[in-house]
């Protein structure tokens, strides 16, 4: 596949996974080998942990959405820059439900092979996310 096709594919996993919320959509973007990279001290998540992930998100915020500000491919990679926007109704990461509106950066990077992404690294800024839902966070004292 071109970049522009591996930019083509992550507007449509976009449209299909985020702006229609149809987590089952996964299954025809993310291979069955998928490693969704939260963390550099994480295990990766599989094509079935993120449709998990993905479902809690929208779970809490149910009305939540995902704008696509800019997208770069070349080969085999496409990395994206967009902003999720909701309303936090439900318990998130232990956060009993606020109320508030979030809005929050998130920094993509996706390997593409055979049309499907393969690899995925990266995601939303949890610390800004949790700072507008009024979550205190502190270093530990070690």
């Amino acid at each position: 596949m071109s970049a522009d096709d591996n930019k083509a594919l992550v507007r449509r996993y976009i449209q299909e996974v985020w702006d229609k919320k149809n987590s089952a959509a996964c299954d025809e973007f993310l291979a069955s080998n998928n490693q969704r990279h939260l963390s550099p001290n994480a295990t990766p998540l599989n094509r079935e942990g993120q449709k998990q992930r993905l479902a809690g998100i929208r779970s809490a915020f149910p009305d939540i959405s995902l704008t696509l500000e800019e997208i770069i491919a070349e080969g085999d990679r496409v990395a994206f820059r967009s902003t999720i926007r909701g309303t936090h109704q439900k318990i998130f990461l232990g956060i009993a439900p606020t109320g508030r509106q979030v809005t929050v950066s998130l920094l993509d990077i996706v390997r593409v092979e055979n049309s499907r992404f393969v690899e995925h690294w990266g995601g939303p800024d949890f610390l800004d996310w949790l700072r507008q839902l009024g979550a205190v966070v502190s270093a530990s004292q070690e």
